[in-house]
């Protein structure tokens, strides 16, 4: 039964992606949700709330990520001048250059499957994830 579920297959295929991903981000002391939260800070800042919803992550967890990210110098805070109760997530100079390696990663990956598997079975998977998406959101699926 296991190896015919959607649920199945989208989460054995995603621990081995974070797998994966988590071996090479170790080599540069970091983990992949950290790299995540790299490429999700944007060049003029990201307030610290808008993180949470963006990677899908409770904010006890995120402030802790955060807090690791900033004690190993890739992030800084900075006080949001637009609201004077927000915070501002910046990258230092160190988290730019691991959000470079983060960001050539992810591209080696996608590269490889889109080299590896033809372009229409790509285009149908894309086509398919959307659509359990659609219906997901929708809240349907599972009657209470």
């Amino acid at each position: 039964m296991k190896t015919k579920t959607i649920e199945y297959a989208l989460r054995s295929t995603w621990q081995l992606i974070t797998a994966m991903y988590n071996e090479k981000a170790m080599k540069y002391d970091a983990t992949m949700t950290m790299a995540f939260t790299l490429l999700s800070i944007d060049a003029e800042g990201t307030p610290s709330t808008a993180l949470g919803p963006k990677m899908g992550m409770e904010s006890t967890s995120l402030s802790r990520l955060l807090n690791t990210m900033e004690e190993r110098g890739y992030i800084e805070r900075r006080p949001n001048p637009d609201d004077g109760r927000g915070v501002l997530i910046f990258l230092t100079e160190q988290g730019k250059e691991k959000r470079s390696l983060s960001k050539n990663t992810v591209l080696e990956f996608n590269n490889g499957l889109f080299d590896s598997i033809e372009g229409e079975k790509i285009e149908h998977f894309f086509e398919v994830i959307e659509a359990i998406k659609q219906q997901v959101e929708k809240k349907q699926l599972i009657e209470h």
